[in-house]
């Protein structure tokens, strides 16, 4: 099996309710996605992903809709972050996006990592596995999310 890597960005805020530290504060990010994929590479004579797991423009379209699109320029706030979201409600047509957990990178790289494989695998069926994900909130500072087969 080959893994092929690609990188996406976004821009998002968020705050961790119960932080000791500053992070418990409204704050944002420059995010950077990478997906990692595993598959075959393809061997079908004029197939245009001929010598390829998949096409780099193909792992990006699917993850831009599913994450990037959804979480560039919003808050990604935690349901249960009651002053944040009434905060929020009361903004006409702001970007938030309500999650089930508290925004952390290690919480969020898992909601991308399930959205992602499921997405993948009702594109690609069984060719095609989300193997890792990796979720940088700084240069220095990321969380991974391996699946299974990794």
């Amino acid at each position: 099996m080959i893994t092929v890597t690609r990188a996406l960005h976004f821009d998002a805020g968020h705050r961790i309710p119960d932080h000791k530290s500053q992070c418990r504060n409204m704050h944002g990010h420059r995010y950077t996605l990478e997906i990692t994929l595993s598959g075959p590479v393809s061997t079908v004579d004029g197939a245009p992903d001929r010598g390829m797991v998949i096409d780099f423009s193909d792992v990006k379209a699917i993850a831009k809709a599913l994450i990037v699109d959804v979480w560039d320029h919003a808050f990604l706030v935690y349901s249960g972050d009651t002053a944040v979201r009434s905060f929020l409600d009361s903004l006409a047509d702001h970007k938030t996006v309500v999650l089930d957990r508290i925004p952390t990178a290690e919480n969020l790289v898992q909601i991308a990592f399930d959205t992602l494989a499921a997405a993948y695998q009702a594109q690609y069926g069984d060719q095609l596995k989300l193997t890792h994900a990796r979720l940088y909130e700084t240069p220095n500072c990321w969380a991974d999310c391996y699946g299974s087969q990794a």
